[in-house]
């Protein structure tokens, strides 16, 4: 049986609300997984200590402030949020160097796009191609039809392999 290449991963995850805290941790069982609850807290693990991947909120704890962080360390980031889902905050993740953007009502597939974005690490490849090809339609379904012609240039490079 091939190995779960999220088994012992170590994972940072920061959010406000401990019930999300508590999910993540039931999902990612496999996973080494540190919390934080704040932005002093997150940051200073940050600091100290190293991940694999760090999943961030935006909201409550200034998740772009420590996406910054998780960029300049090499560690890859992954934004979670609920009310901050909006097609600016999905570009300005990506613009800012995240690997990934999650809706908090998509978290349950949680291993799936994780998995993703090891998988397309350890390829050289872009995370960017998976997320779309999986979140697109919830896109769609959230914004419209025509959700990326405002900026289709954008969203066709964000893509590229």
């Amino acid at each position: 049986m091939e190995q779960d290449i999220l088994e012992g991963k170590r994972i940072l995850v920061v959010d406000d609300e401990h019930d999300v805290l508590d999910t993540v941790e039931d999902l990612l069982s496999m996973c080494e997984v540190t919390t934080a609850s704040d932005f002093g807290r997150a940051r200073d693990l940050l600091e100290a200590d190293t991940f694999d991947l760090a999943l961030l909120d935006i909201m409550g704890v200034d998740g772009y402030g420590l996406l910054e962080l998780a960029v300049e360390k090499g560690i890859p980031a992954v934004m979670l949020t609920a009310h901050a889902l909006s097609l600016d905050n999905i570009k300005k993740s990506r613009e800012m160097g995240a690997s990934y953007f999650i809706p908090k009502e998509e978290m349950v597939h949680l291993t799936t796009f994780l998995r993703d974005i090891f998988e397309a690490r350890a390829k050289g490849r872009n995370p960017w191609v998976r997320w779309y090809q999986r979140l697109a339609s919830f896109c769609e379904r959230r914004f419209g039809p025509d959700w990326k012609e405002p900026d289709k240039a954008f969203w066709d490079r964000m893509t590229y392999h």
